[in-house]
């Protein structure tokens, strides 16, 4: 036969040939292998083509009293009409609703991404704690796809506050919306009684890792706020509420007590699977996305994957592939980045996002089409978060705003990139916490 043609699936097929002389089969795929000759058919197994399009190879049969003669069939092997893409969690006993935000972050990226803002339904330039309020929603109609909240004061020192309760209401209606909800932990220094950015001991996490230590007591208490709060965290329709967190972020920084000034390559992979273990193993927090998310301000040429993967855990203890950016105006530097970030989310089939970025104070008119949307189109990015709008009240020289906000000079800039088909706001999201068609997650 000069051509064969095979079904998607895996298994058997036969070539039929007729040969006056003695011959070897060679398949010429590593999706075939040769298995036996019955009478005058050649027995192979081919391996399940996973894509929709079909794939072709050959089969060499060769005289074996003269290795120059052979001849050549040709197997087309059929496209999967139906195929399924099968990604892999942290958390394989994860719920369902967190399982399947988990497959529609890594589809959405095939269309765009979401936008999101940091703290955005708490409080915003001029106003606080005022339910349904969002500096987003004020400029374009609409609230953010992504919702960045602060888990620090959950689990930390600071834990008996009123902001919890705020903290919750807010998280509460973002999920009630179908919008995806991202916590990073500016925790307080367990060793020593400062803010995240002490950093002055290197014995912070070395400690935490010491059995019988103080400080990892004290910080074991800290992770079961932590679960308890996820654990008990529930949406209007009873379920509990996946949260993609970022434990440790900026870690490739020196400003805080987890950081590479404060801690080995060895002591922080170990304390990040130490923390995914104990959340995951011992309190069987079961809606975790775990993401990483180091710091990525410059154009760092050949090196940027080697920087996103700086003391990575392991793919096993990785779910998400951040990155902070807060690179000003150096729109190369993000384009960059994006570029690596994009091209590691494929390699290794987990979702990707800028978890953090925006240019303090800026009063540019052109920023989000010209530096946000020009740079992330073409990109398989499924978020991109802004830093928070601090309350400032009446006291306009406080400019630490990193969003737009009623009154900014980009607003109409602003809605030129909502109104784009590439961007998600809460408004154009599928359902996120329903597994979508062709995925299964594991």
């Amino acid at each position: 036969q000069e051509s064969v043609e095979i079904d998607h699936a895996a298994g058997p097929f036969s070539v039929t040939v007729d040969a006056n002389f003695q011959f070897r089969a060679e398949a010429q795929a590593d999706w075939m292998t040769f298995d036996r000759i019955e009478g005058n058919k050649v027995w192979f197994t081919a391996e399940e083509n996973g894509y929709t399009t079909p794939r072709d190879a050959q089969i060499k049969f060769v005289d074996v009293n003269d290795r120059y003669y052979y001849k050549n069939t040709v197997v087309t092997q059929k496209g999967d009409p139906n195929p399924v893409t099968t990604l892999s969690m942290v958390d394989k006993n994860a719920t369902d609703e967190t399982k399947a935000l988990y497959a529609n972050l890594w589809k959405l990226a095939e269309d765009g991404f979401m936008f999101g803002h940091h703290d955005d339904l708490w409080y915003g330039r001029y106003w606080y704690n005022e339910p349904g309020m969002s500096d987003t929603k004020s400029v374009c109609g609409d609230y953010p796809g992504v919702f960045s909240v602060d888990f620090a004061e959950i689990m930390d020192n600071r834990y008996q506050n009123d902001a919890n309760n705020i903290r919750r209401r807010v998280i509460i209606e973002a999920y009630d919306r179908g919008e995806v909800i991202t916590a990073c932990c500016h925790l307080n220094n367990p060793h020593t009684g400062g803010d995240s950015w002490d950093n002055s001991s290197n014995e912070v996490v070395r400690s935490i890792l010491t059995e019988g230590h103080a400080t990892r007591t004290k910080y074991l208490e800290w992770l079961d706020r932590c679960a308890d709060f996820a654990n008990n965290l529930q949406g209007s329709d009873g379920k509990l509420i996946p949260i993609i967190l970022r434990p440790y972020h900026e870690h490739t920084q020196t400003w805080s007590w987890w950081s590479s000034k404060c801690t080995t390559e060895e002591e922080f992979i170990s304390f990040w699977r130490f923390t995914v273990e104990y959340l995951r193993d011992t309190k069987g927090v079961r809606n975790f996305i775990y993401a990483i998310s180091p710091q990525m301000d410059e154009d760092y040429k050949g090196g940027a994957k080697d920087r996103l993967t700086f003391r990575w855990p392991g793919d096993e203890y990785v779910d998400f592939i951040g990155m902070d950016c807060y690179h000003y105006s150096w729109k190369q530097a993000f384009k960059s980045n994006l570029d690596a970030m994009s091209e590691l989310s494929l390699e290794k089939s987990k979702p990707c996002g800028v978890t953090e970025t925006g240019p303090e104070g800026f009063d540019w008119t052109d920023y989000w089409t010209n530096h946000i949307l020009e740079s992330a189109l073409n990109q398989r990015v499924s978020m991109i978060v802004m830093w928070r709008n601090k309350y400032v009240g009446s006291n306009e020289s406080d400019r630490h705003f990193y969003s737009v906000y009623p009154g900014h000079p980009s607003e109409d800039d602003f809605r030129e990139m909502y109104d784009h088909p590439s961007t998600f706001f809460s408004k154009d999201l599928p359902d996120m916490y329903t597994m979508p068609e062709g995925y299964e997650v594991k």
